[in-house]
């Protein structure tokens, strides 16, 4: 089975000997927050398959991120697409992390954090999959557990989404589901440098993260996987380039296959 096969892939991932990683993902937020009177601004571009309308669908969000001290962040973000037509703004959300538990040590660390996602769209509801980061009306909660262990970061997400009507007068499909249940694994190491001299080196980290969601009132699912690459420049910028494909699942959704590039920067220390 191909969940058999993603299971085997992060479990090799998570076994190698002398692995070196990152606390940061790029398709799910570790438990760790940004620095604390912090500004930043994030810049994601998603290209996807849409195989059902036979065209590729770019969706832009950028995104303002507020480190309002060490245990709270808050986000705003704007949701862009060309789904319907020319490129517009469909959307907008917010996205609040409340870390309430650390663990720290010399060379490793376990935190928790909980989070909670608010979001308004104006866009056609076409399909089944639930998405309120840029497709749905809605709201996501949940929890986030992430272990660092030297340089090997592992963490895990489970959280509870639900939709409602799009703006506009876009009606979800009768009989389509309203409620679901995400879970996420990520993993994630350093490759380069091999040994930390200045904050100003360039890291090259990879990712591999496995995202998932179930749909208890029609007992539909998907599984996917999704390997990435990321460079952090002077500790202060990001680029993520990750791609994300369906292993496994019998939903409807806007795309089985994405491709995603994003630029995000801190400022230090501006509040």
């Amino acid at each position: 089975m191909q969940l058999r096969k993603v299971i085997g892939v992060v479990c090799l991932f998570l076994s190698a000997g002398q692995a070196a990683g990152q606390e940061l993902f790029t398709y799910t937020e570790p438990a760790s927050n940004m620095p604390a009177k912090s500004l930043g601004i994030r810049l994601t571009n998603n290209l996807l398959d849409e195989k059902h309308m036979n065209k590729t669908t770019y969706q832009f969000l950028p995104e303002l991120m507020w480190g309002v001290n060490k245990n709270l962040m808050i986000h705003a973000e704007a949701i862009m697409s060309n789904s319907a037509g020319p490129m517009s703004v469909v959307g907008a959300g917010t996205y609040v992390k409340y870390r309430f538990l650390s663990k720290d040590d010399v060379h490793h660390h376990f935190r928790m954090a909980a989070f909670g996602r608010a979001s308004y769209n104006q866009a056609h509801v076409h399909y089944q999959e639930l998405e309120t980061n840029g497709m749905n009306t809605g709201g996501e909660i949940g929890l986030i557990a992430t272990q660092l262990l030297h340089k090997q970061a592992i963490s895990a997400s489970l959280s509870y989404e639900q939709i409602t009507d799009n703006g506009k007068g876009n009606a979800i499909h009768p009989g389509n589901a309203t409620r679901g249940i995400n879970y996420t694994l990520s993993t994630g190491r350093l490759i380069f440098p091999k040994k930390y001299t200045s904050y100003q080196q360039t890291n090259f980290n990879v990712m591999l993260e496995v995202l998932g969601q179930y749909l208890p009132q029609t007992q539909q699912h998907y599984v996917d996987i999704a390997p990435s690459l990321q460079f952090i420049i002077r500790s202060q910028t990001r680029i993520d380039v990750g791609f994300r494909q369906q292993m496994q699942g019998n939903l409807d959704r806007m795309a089985t296959t994405s491709f995603l590039f994003r630029v995000e920067h801190l400022l230090f220390n501006v509040l």
